[in-house]
């Protein structure tokens, strides 16, 4: 492979990730996934490598030549790392540093790293915790060894390969099977949801010089209620309405998931962007196609 255009996807067969491995080969790159499983989506010119986040010689050996090296891989449940401290920290810290080192090691001229919206947040639990450390890693990093890097804080994703810890996903998926649309948690919560697919175009777009060593949020347009989101969706599914059940999401924002931050990061707004009542539509045809897949077996 030519270094110059290497591009290494760590967790490159998840949601994000696989996405990002897809505009990473649109826009020329020779692209190379690590994962602990095979990516559904795997493209005839990736090249695929199964391996753990753990293993340092793993990915050492996986970066080499690359250019530049994506960072997916995570514990990212928010209501999972509640529960798994330990595991939390094994793969959100130490395997990213793991990462880190590996870049080090193998003179990668740009590491991207996955983050979130959560990191200076009073909310997020372990999960907020796990990617704050993470974050002090990377600065240090780049301040030690000279390591360049874009830290990529994602607000709330949806669209086409989302799994069950997408929250999104889970309420489309439950509505289609029992009828109801039903949601946990206040209706007037803010989100700035941000399709899977404009998300993964700015990831690429922050390779650019002027992301260089800065921390990049990428989130929807505007903040939209819950409530908003949730009655267009009835809408769209024909559903007589919302059932808003009471009750706390623990570790989840209301209105921001902002408190003081140390570190600004600067909000990258894609020049186009998919509608989201369009990619709501694409998202109910993703769920209902697997279900299909799956009754067919």
């Amino acid at each position: 492979m030519d270094q110059r255009n290497t591009a290494c996807v760590i967790g490159g067969s998840g949601f994000l990730g696989s996405h990002v491995a897809d505009q990473l080969s649109d826009a020329g790159y020779d692209v190379v996934i690590f994962d602990r499983s095979p990516s559904p989506w795997l493209r005839s010119e990736q090249r695929m490598v199964i391996g753990d986040l753990l293993d340092l010689d793993a990915i050492t050996a996986v970066t080499a030549g690359a250019q530049c090296v994506y960072n997916f891989a995570a514990l990212a449940d928010l209501n999972a790392a509640r529960t798994r401290p330990l595991q939390t920290v094994q793969v959100n810290v130490l395997g990213a540093v793991n990462v880190m080192e590996a870049c080090r090691i193998n003179g990668v001229k740009r590491m991207v790293y996955a983050s979130t919206v959560y990191v200076y947040s009073r909310d997020g639990g372990f999960y907020r915790c796990s990617k704050q450390a993470a974050e002090h890693y990377v600065e240090e990093y780049q301040r030690a060894y000279g390591l360049d890097y874009t830290i990529l804080r994602y607000g709330s994703l949806y669209g086409p390969r989302a799994d069950e810890s997408n929250g999104l996903l889970r309420i489309v998926s439950r509505a289609l099977e029992s009828g109801v649309l039903k949601y946990e948690g206040s209706p007037d919560a803010l989100r700035e949801y941000i399709h899977v697919e404009d998300a993964a175009r700015a990831s690429v777009a922050a390779l650019g010089d002027e992301f260089r060593n800065e921390s990049v949020v990428l989130t929807g347009q505007e903040p939209m209620r819950v409530r908003d989101l949730l009655e267009m969706l009835a809408e769209i599914l024909g559903f007589d309405g919302v059932q808003f059940v009471s009750g706390e999401q623990p570790g989840h924002y209301v209105r921001t998931p902002y408190a003081y931050q140390p570190k600004l990061g600067r909000k990258y707004v894609p020049p186009m962007h998919v509608d989201l009542g369009q990619g709501l539509l694409q998202l109910i045809n993703d769920i209902q196609s697997r279900r299909a897949a799956r009754d067919n077996k």
